[in-house]
């Protein structure tokens, strides 16, 4: 009994992410068009979900999130067992992009903790104990993956991939890692964080990384693509790219003003050079050929500067909107079967 006068201490608990673990987490995978693949993965996250609930007793589910598939991955994830972790399905109304599935999933998400992996099978579901084990042992809110390397890509995709790094860091305050994907696993108040995020463009690489937390980075090998081909062509990465950038950073905006500035100094330059030529040298300076060309490289910069401030705009009037991001059109979820096994029982006290 503590003096009269004197304030109560109160202890807090000696191990926050054992309360964290107790709590659970959710697998949140994106869909479109992955028929071929999808029983395989659901095989290898049972695996893993058996594994973390004997190990670590976390309880574990996961989140389908079917962006408008054109083939039968609904089908076929409707059919998928709740063994050892619960299972929900969630079907939008129409194909709204990933970052619009990716969100989604976290709204669904009834566990704390969230972990978002692609599902075309190139994420290895092993790399999962990694990324638990940095939440759970060593303390990390956010724990992000990155290509160990990019050699077997086309050089023109990793130029792409370094202007679009080194634009969207440009002076920015919170830097987004570079080769960052979307295979991470939040901690329950990173997750929290993530959500309390009103924006309806999103771009969830750099939201991730401009939260804060503790944060770690891991190196992976992405797997080889068992079936199909990637849905990311070069036009979709391109649009992807500006839609990051415009949503993330004002790069673009610098960089218009940048090139403006160097336009003028240019034009400075040109035409004291005409005016020394004039003046000094007596040379008549041919007018023809300077003012189309002049005319030519101004009003480009101009329709790209109108064109970069037309992105921003857009992207305010979406805000202004209020649009939803999606619309759900059926939505299901399946209890983990194995009531008796640790993964069932750990699943049921999360849900409770």
């Amino acid at each position: 009994m503590t003096p009269e006068g004197e304030p109560k201490i109160t202890s807090l608990p000696r191990d926050r992410h054992s309360a964290d673990a107790a709590q659970g987490l959710s697998i949140v995978v994106p869909l479109y068009n992955e028929a071929a693949t999808l029983g395989r993965l659901h095989a290898r996250l049972i695996e893993v979900a058996q594994r973390l609930a004997a190990t670590r007793a976390l309880a574990c589910e996961v989140v389908y999130v079917d962006d408008g598939s054109r083939d039968g991955t609904l089908a076929i994830a409707r059919e998928l067992p709740a063994t050892a972790l619960d299972v929900q399905v969630v079907s939008l109304s129409r194909n709204f992009g990933k970052e619009a599935a990716l969100l989604a999933g976290l709204d669904h998400a009834r566990l704390s903790a969230v972990l978002f992996m692609d599902g075309d099978g190139q994420h290895p579901p092993g790399l999962i104990d990694t990324l638990v084990a940095h939440w759970l042992d060593d303390g990390y809110d956010v724990v992000y993956t990155a290509k160990a390397n990019r050699e077997n890509e086309p050089l023109l995709r990793r130029l792409g991939v370094k202007t679009f790094y080194s634009m969207i860091n440009w002076g920015a305050r919170q830097k987004l890692p570079v080769d960052a994907g979307d295979f991470r696993l939040l901690s329950p108040r990173a997750a929290a964080a993530l959500r309390q995020l009103p924006e309806r463009n999103r771009f969830f690489k750099g939201l991730a990384s401009w939260i804060g937390f503790r944060q770690i980075r891991v190196d992976y090998e992405p797997a080889e693509r068992a079936h199909g081909s990637t849905a990311f062509q070069l036009r979709s990465l391109v649009g992807l790219s500006i839609e990051g950038l415009t949503s993330f950073s004002v790069a673009p905006l610098r960089l218009a003003s940048l090139l403006g500035i160097l336009l003028a100094a240019g034009a400075l330059v040109f035409s004291v050079w005409i005016l020394i030529e004039t003046f000094v040298y007596e040379r008549t300076v041919p007018g023809y050929p300077s003012i189309i060309i002049g005319i030519m490289v101004i009003g480009g910069v101009q329709l790209l500067m109108i064109g970069v401030m037309g992105e921003y705009i857009g992207k305010v009037l979406s805000e202004i909107k209020h649009r939803p991001v999606y619309f759900v059109a059926e939505h299901t979820v399946k209890r983990a079967k194995d009531e008796s096994s640790p993964a069932g029982q750990a699943a049921r006290n999360a849900a409770e």
